[in-house]
């Protein structure tokens, strides 16, 4: 799955990143609105990874709901 396929899918996929994230709330995944960048920047925010510890989590989990 494509970050294009992720943005028009997001609303189903909330639900999964938020079980995969804890720490989201649900307006930040609002927020993000599937957006690649928005996303790792919360990660980022949140969980205190690195840019590419957050790119690296997120693809695995793009590889798990696609």
């Amino acid at each position: 799955m494509n970050w294009d396929e992720i943005t028009g899918k997001w609303n189903q996929l909330k639900g999964s990143a938020r079980a995969e994230w804890a720490k989201f709330t649900d307006q930040e995944l609002d927020a993000v609105q599937g957006q690649h960048e928005k996303l790792v920047g919360l990660l980022q925010e949140k969980y205190g990874r690195t840019k590419e510890e957050a790119e690296q989590e997120i693809d695995r989990w793009v590889q798990k709901v696609s």
